[in-house]
């Protein structure tokens, strides 16, 4: 007896790194000392040396239950993206950089080529947010997941200057909300999905006219991140006073999050068009307006705070950054929370 007959193959986690570094290598930064391979990841302090008060952001997050559709489909290249996006946006959502970003992978069998298709997710979602990808674990845990299943989590690490965190305390009436496109479901309110929808190859492969996909494309597509579009607007000028990155909870969680007390969002629902894919789950799952506002992203994935003034700008620093934005609405005095009307 070994540890292969046991369910656990070391020479698969070998082969599985070999084959990730060449995606592992397209997410270098100059700050990364070390190789792919080692027991750590180390990262060089220099960059900070020109911030007054270097402050770390750190954020950690999970796929969810997005991971059955991966399954079913058997396409795991974009499940990484949603690993990464989830971490990163919230970094960048206090007004920091992501630095470097760990992924932890968990199965139960190692089947090398299908764990470097993950990884090449994960580095793609590195590159779109400028962060290295400077380590992770493969743990194969036979009897524990089923062979053709895994579990897939990530961990980033971020840097700001304390001067520049966003934390929303000086937002003002009168301060406009800009809202930024999703992609789609993002990473989300899978679990209603899985209900509203049957999960079977002939109901996610059917073309949607209105979806201009099929349904599992459009249910896999992955989660946006707004990295380099919050950066626009900083290098643009524009101070953003309160962000929030709208995930599980919808905008009646997310939105007050980013609010002092005494302050009050007041969004238009009409101020932008809502994706076809939340219309059908809706309509499929006879889902009420408020539940699908208090579980899903809606077809915005990130909301600002500006100053009046600024917002001509920071919508030109979005689209220059490759993003839609939208005027959602403004912040009046009130009871901390959020209105949609």
């Amino acid at each position: 007896m070994d540890y292969k007959h046991s369910g656990v193959d070391i020479e698969a986690g070998y082969k599985s790194v070999e084959l990730m570094k060449k995606h592992v290598q397209q997410t270098m930064r100059p700050e990364v000392l070390t190789g792919l391979g080692g027991f750590s990841g180390a990262f060089s302090m220099e960059k900070f040396k020109d911030m007054e008060k270097p402050a770390l952001v750190s954020g950690t997050d999970g796929v969810g239950t997005k991971l059955k559709l991966a399954f079913l489909l058997d396409k795991h290249d974009t499940i990484g993206i949603d690993c990464v996006a989830m971490c990163v946006n919230d970094i960048a959502c206090a007004g920091g950089e992501p630095l470097f970003f760990l992924d932890y992978i968990a199965c139960g069998k190692n089947f090398p080529e299908k764990i470097a298709t993950i990884v090449s997710g994960v580095a793609e979602g590195c590159v779109q947010s400028g962060a290295a990808l400077i380590g992770g674990e493969t743990a194969e845990m036979p009897g524990f997941y089923p062979e053709d299943e895994y579990d897939l989590a990530g961990f980033a690490v971020g840097v700001v200057d304390e001067k520049d965190i966003i934390t929303g305390k000086d937002v003002a009436a009168g301060d406009v909300l800009v809202g930024m496109a999703s992609s789609g479901v993002h990473s989300n309110g899978f679990s209603l999905v899985r209900k509203i929808f049957p999960m079977d190859q002939e109901t996610l492969n059917t073309y949607h006219e209105a979806l201009g996909k099929t349904l599992g494309e459009a249910l896999l597509a992955p989660t946006k991140i707004y990295v380099k579009a919050l950066r626009s607007i900083k290098e643009a000028g524009v101070r953003i006073k309160a962000c929030s990155h709208i995930t599980g909870g919808g905008f009646y969680e997310n939105v007050p999050r980013m609010l002092p007390e005494g302050k009050r969002a007041v969004i238009e629902k009409n101020s932008y068009e809502v994706p076809a894919i939340f219309h059908m789950l809706a309509k499929e799952g006879q889902v009420e307006e408020k539940v699908m506002y208090n579980t899903y992203n809606m077809g915005i994935g990130m909301v600002l705070a500006v100053d009046a003034e600024d917002v001509g700008q920071a919508m030109e620093a979005i689209r220059a950054a490759g993003e839609t934005p939208y005027i959602l609405g403004k912040v009046e005095d009130g009871e901390k929370g959020v209105t949609l009307c």
